[in-house]
């Protein structure tokens, strides 16, 4: 007796996107390791916590498979990349690895809909806004990056003056009333 209640193909393609993801996380722990051992270690550790936020995506991919009477099937995943040769090279591995995934994201989307699967379609919506955010984080780190790097006199204090203005408040202070 079988409740499976999602196609071979939609299966095979939720499978290979969980090991995608799987791979990714890997790929961000690499690039941590390979900050961490060039004393970058706010970039470290902002690439360990992607790291595990992929392996989270990885296990809901897992869940939802299970859970539409499908069987996840881990497999091999290859191994990260060749550690970048610079900051800047690694910055744009990362956001041209997010972008790679949107596609991904969305060409499951695009089946899903064919298929007129529409547990599968509100499964991946998630996905969608994720993929949203990631690049936007991505996009604001290659940012902040370029502000701080590129090559003119004023760089440094125009990046202090962002961090400064991110944690700014909002109001005004109103002149005092002085008497004449």
């Amino acid at each position: 007796m079988s409740d499976k209640r999602i196609s071979d193909s939609m299966e095979q393609a939720l499978n290979d996107q969980m090991n995608n993801e799987a791979m990714q996380a890997q790929a961000y722990l690499a690039l941590g390791v390979w900050a961490e051992s060039n004393s970058y270690t706010g970039i470290a550790d902002f690439f360990y916590k992607h790291s595990e936020e992929e392996r989270q995506h990885m296990f809901k991919f897992l869940e939802f498979i299970q859970a539409r009477g499908g069987e996840a099937k881990i497999s091999a995943i290859p191994a990260p990349r060749d550690n970048p040769t610079d900051l800047a090279s690694c910055i744009e591995d990362v956001w041209q690895h997010e972008l790679d995934n949107s596609k991904k994201i969305y060409a499951l989307v695009d089946l899903a809909m064919a298929e007129r699967d529409w547990a599968t379609f509100n499964f991946l919506q998630w996905f969608v806004k994720e993929q949203i955010e990631e690049e936007a984080l991505i996009g604001d780190l290659r940012d902040k990056y370029a502000l701080a790097s590129d090559e003119k006199s004023e760089n440094a204090n125009l990046y202090s003056f962002d961090r400064d203005m991110a944690g700014a408040s909002q109001e005004g202070e109103l002149p005092r009333n002085q008497e004449l």
